[in-house]
């Protein structure tokens, strides 16, 4: 075996002596000019410069550098139920949620969309990517763009919020104020909710990260051009379609296309209507007529009814003087109601001819609003557009036939209708009234104020006492329809009749005895005074004498000292009776006769002094 080896050993030497043997000789200067100096340095072979640029270029065109947080341009190359897959020339294709493109429904295969490389490779092999991320990075220096150029952004309305909407532009979630959607008022918000919409970068706020956009300055820019125009052709008398845009209680704000005008509530209709919404309603397309504007017309007075003709002037002319109308209550005031016969035309019934009945009372206490009354035309003015109505006259004057009915003398139920200081007015029907005097209520009691013996409503029993047919005046008396107890008090308590009573009541002048229900006598205080000297008080009873009676002024008058005063003067007159039938008999001389007389005079005296 080793002498096998070496045997071979020294053939392959022999082989390579012979092989060095037979290579040619190389010039030594040419094999300087063309050795390869760049591969003996960097042991490789030399690359030509333009297959290597043409490199470079082939590189960055195709290539993609799939390093994590890397934003990168897709495109769309197919579209699942739930998925997009996207294409950004990396080794495999990315996958996004269709949840990431909610803000654009109109995603379509082609489409070229932001994507950052969120994970190269999960665990399946999968490159990741997220639309949403890559939008939220761009968005600011997007959003920040459009703000500063004024340029025109589209958003995602994605909800409401308060005060307004959420809207999706570039990925920032955006505020647009409810105010800035329109330039109407808006009344339904879910009407926006998933739509795109243009709008205008309005507010950024840097430090809260806050965008406002708004819609409202889109339309606006728009309408500016098309104001200017109409305001530069706006006449007096001249008719223009218009869209309710705002209704209020005091009028109705149209939309002429950019600009306002305002229809007040007068202006609306001829007849009286108590809102608006009673001719109009939102959203109504109507014809209107300009009636006035400010001198920069940016108050603008428009009217509707003013397109009609006026309904005075369409009433027909077979309406007269005494013609019976029909017509429904729109208002009523104090002194009257006025009834609208016709649309537009209104007559006024004032409370005077309302009822037959002198005493006047509130037109609310015969009609009311809605009402259909008949009545009669009593005044018409066509050219002052007035026109005075009646219902009383639907009825016979009672007053023609009054004398047959009521008669003086004639007793009658009526109805207390009202009071006054003086006295009490009492129906006895519809339009024939009558006072009851206060002094005719009552034979005995005192009566201050009428409330104080009836109330309004109740019934009451009275004697016509007066009739005056062409004044319209009936006298009427209550206490007439009864008899006069003082008829026979007059004899019961005839003067110097005496009767036990009780002090009731003690006043400055005296004090008061009730006799009875009716009678109420006053003692004076010097009548007071018992025999003894002392006084009478309340709740003492003695024996009283009538010392002055007056039925027409229902007067009483009585007295205590009266009775013990009269009996001393019958003793006094006895005495000097006495004293006279004795000097008859003896005839005294004169001196007896004085000495007798003075001696009764110093006794009467020594009687009053105790007093």
């Amino acid at each position: 075996m080793a002498e096998e080896k070496n045997t071979t050993e020294v053939a392959e030497t022999a082989e390579v002596k012979e092989t060095k043997v037979q290579a040619p000789v190389q010039d030594p200067q040419e094999f300087l000019e063309n050795f390869n100096w760049s591969k003996y340095e960097q042991g490789i072979e030399q690359v030509d410069d333009a297959k290597l640029k043409e490199f470079e270029t082939l590189v960055a065109e195709n290539f993609v550098d799939t390093m994590d947080e890397e934003v990168v341009q897709g495109t769309v190359v197919y579209i699942t139920d739930r998925e997009a897959i996207i294409d950004i020339n990396a080794k495999s294709e990315g996958v996004i949620s269709l949840n990431e493109f909610r803000y654009n429904p109109d995603l379509k295969v082609g489409d070229k969309v932001e994507v950052l490389i969120d994970i190269r490779e999960d665990k399946s092999g999968q490159l990741v990517l997220s639309h949403r991320k890559a939008r939220t990075i761009m968005a600011w220096d997007r959003v920040n763009a459009a703000h500063d150029k004024e340029e025109i952004v589209n958003g995602f309305v994605k909800c409401r919020t308060k005060g307004g909407m959420i809207v999706d532009v570039f990925g920032i979630e955006a505020f647009l104020p409810g105010s800035q959607i329109d330039v109407k008022p808006i009344r339904d918000y879910d009407q926006y909710v998933g739509k795109t919409m243009e709008f205008k970068v309005v507010k950024i706020n840097h430090e809260f990260k806050n965008v406002v956009v708004s819609h409202k300055a889109l339309i606006e820019a728009d309408i500016e051009e098309q104001k200017k125009e109409i305001i530069g052709q706006l006449e007096k008398g001249q008719v223009l379609e218009g869209v309710v845009k705002n209704i209020t209680s005091y009028g109705v704000f149209i939309d002429l296309g950019g600009v306002d005008g305002l229809v007040h509530i007068t202006d609306l209709s001829w007849s009286r209507i108590n809102h608006p919404n009673e001719v109009v309603e939102l959203d109504q397309k109507l014809n209107v007529v300009i009636l006035d504007f400010d001198d920069n017309k940016s108050r603008i007075q428009l009217g509707l009814k003013q397109l009609e003709k006026h309904p005075w002037e369409a009433l027909s002319d077979e309406i007269k003087i005494g013609d019976k109308v029909k017509g429904k209550v729109v208002v009523i005031a104090d002194y009257g109601a006025f009834i609208e016969v016709a649309e537009g035309v209104e007559g006024l019934i004032h409370v005077s001819e309302m009822s037959w009945s002198t005493h006047l009372r509130s037109a609310q206490d015969f009609v009311k609003v809605g009402d259909e009354v008949e009545a009669v035309v009593l005044t018409m003015d066509r050219d002052d557009r007035k026109m005075s109505l009646g219902i009383k006259q639907m009825t016979p004057d009672p007053w023609t036939d009054i004398t047959n009915k009521y008669p003086v003398g004639s007793k009658h139920n009526g109805i207390v209708r009202n009071f006054t200081n003086f006295g009490v007015f009492v129906e006895l029907e519809e339009g024939i009234d009558g006072l009851i005097y206060i002094s005719d209520l009552s034979w005995t009691k005192k009566i201050k104020h009428p409330s104080e013996f009836v109330s309004v409503g109740d019934k009451l029993e009275v004697e016509v006492l007066e009739l005056d047919v062409e004044g319209r005046k009936l006298s009427l008396g209550h206490k007439q329809t009864t008899e006069n107890p003082w008829d026979k008090y007059e004899t019961e308590y005839a003067l110097d009749t005496v009767h036990t009573g009780t002090i009731g009541e003690v006043v400055d002048k005296g004090a008061t005895i009730d006799f009875n229900e009716d009678i109420q006598a006053f003692v004076p205080t010097r009548h007071l005074e018992k025999e003894d000297g002392s006084k009478l008080g309340k709740g003492d009873t003695a024996e009283f004498k009538i010392i002055e009676f007056n039925k027409e002024f229902k007067r009483v008058v009585a007295s205590h000292t009266a009775i013990f005063k009269a009996e001393e003067q019958r003793n006094v007159k006895a005495a000097v009776k006495k004293a006279a039938a004795a000097a008859d008999e003896a005839k005294p001389t004169l001196g007896d006769a004085n000495e007798q007389l003075q001696a009764l005079k110093d006794k009467m005296e020594a009687s009053a002094k105790k007093k």
